[in-house]
């Protein structure tokens, strides 16, 4: 069976050349050749012997998902079907901005956890990512993205009277990743955290702890494994201010409630790179932003260091929510700041391509049974 390279960090990596009869340097020397400059064929790594290619040309293969389209927004936004078998699909986004390039990675084929206002969540659930369809996502991006200048050469090939013809363009290559796309990562924990390593080792993207972001609805036992394992900063999709609503719009808290995904928050930090949890909260209208759930909430984090990140819903065919007023998300942000909690609200990117938040749907085949003991199945 062909071995994709992809699938394997560092540690991995070391293993299959020692399989293949190489020393360990090799899998550093290979880690950048696939990560780094992002080379899929082997005859092309020129500085591995003529020996090794072609074992690895006989033995194994470097493949992301296949990209099936791309659609660019009109504010730079970019977003990826990719064809992950079976007749499903994954989606990528890469979102630019003036300081910093973030691409927002799937994790599963659809989601188990039923978030009722996410559009990925009303799908159902097909299966887990291998650690090659989640590292994958950021493989094709680098490579997607990397500037390409397009060039004239005169008739007498003076390289002095070479003339580009398209200015370069910002070199968008990756600096940031969110855990963020269709799925929950720490319900994928192991390929996650694989992924996770490769993210962060000097010898792949060589990532800082400080950006790549986890975020989860809160399963608590994996929270706890991620910062024992792979620390990076941490997102939690709060939504709500008591138990109760929660409950509603975020099913896996009949499992988890708050009292205990708040305590699994204060325990994180002890090793998170950053100091301090960041709290999402979807704007629903008449739901969950009114001033009084805003003065709860406030009381609710009392303990934790946190800051807010409010995000505008964006509606999808028959959520059967709509996004807060303007006002009514600026009141509510007003409440959070006069408490001393950093609350910003996420400018929507990518609307008119279906790439902002919790409109990620690609294609699945749903074989979760919509209960909520299948909900609470995925979590164990």
């Amino acid at each position: 069976m062909t071995i994709n390279l992809l699938d394997f960090d560092a540690k991995n990596l070391t293993g299959f050349c020692g399989e293949i009869g190489e020393k360990p340097f090799r899998a550093k020397q290979l880690l950048r050749w696939i990560h780094q400059s992002g080379e899929a064929d082997f005859d092309d790594m020129s500085n591995l012997a003529k020996v090794l290619r072609e074992k690895l040309s006989a033995t194994a293969v470097v493949k992301p998902p296949e990209v099936i389209s791309e659609h660019i927004s009109t504010d730079g936004t970019r977003k990826w079907l990719m064809n992950v078998g079976s007749g499903n699909g994954i989606e990528a986004v890469f979102i630019p901005e003036s300081r910093r390039s973030t691409l927002c990675i799937s994790s599963q084929v659809g989601c188990a956890l039923a978030c009722t206002f996410c559009s990925t969540g009303r799908q159902g659930f097909n299966r887990n990512l291998g650690v090659a369809e989640i590292i994958g996502q950021l493989w094709w991006a680098n490579k997607a993205l990397a500037t390409t200048k397009e060039e004239v050469v005169p008739e007498n090939n003076s390289i002095s009277e070479i003339k580009q013809v398209r200015p370069a363009e910002h070199n968008y290559k990756v600096s940031n990743v969110v855990m963020m796309g269709m799925g929950e990562p720490l319900a994928n924990f192991e390929n996650v955290v694989s992924a996770l390593d490769l993210m962060l080792d000097d010898n792949a993207y060589g990532l800082s702890r400080r950006r790549v972001t986890v975020s989860t609805s809160g399963l608590v036992p994996a929270i706890d494994r991620l910062s024992e394992r792979c620390p990076v900063a941490l997102a939690v999709s709060l939504h709500a201010p008591n138990d109760m609503l929660r409950d509603e719009l975020v099913p896996i808290n009949k499992k988890y409630p708050l009292k205990e995904l708040l305590a699994a928050c204060q325990r994180y930090l002890k090793t998170a790179p950053r100091n301090f949890i960041t709290f999402e909260y979807i704007m629903l209208a008449g739901i969950n932003d009114s001033i009084s759930q805003a003065r709860e909430l406030v009381k609710l984090v009392k303990d934790t260091p946190c800051k807010f990140n409010l995000i505008p819903f964006n509606p999808f065919p028959n959520s059967g929510y709509k996004c807060s007023s303007s006002e009514a998300i600026r009141q509510f942000r007003d409440v959070l700041m006069q408490a001393g909690l950093i609350s910003t609200v996420r400018k929507t990117r990518g609307d008119d391509i279906d790439a902002a938040c919790g409109q990620l749907a690609g294609r699945v085949l749903d074989r979760t049974r919509r209960t909520n003991q299948g909900v609470m199945e995925v979590a164990s």
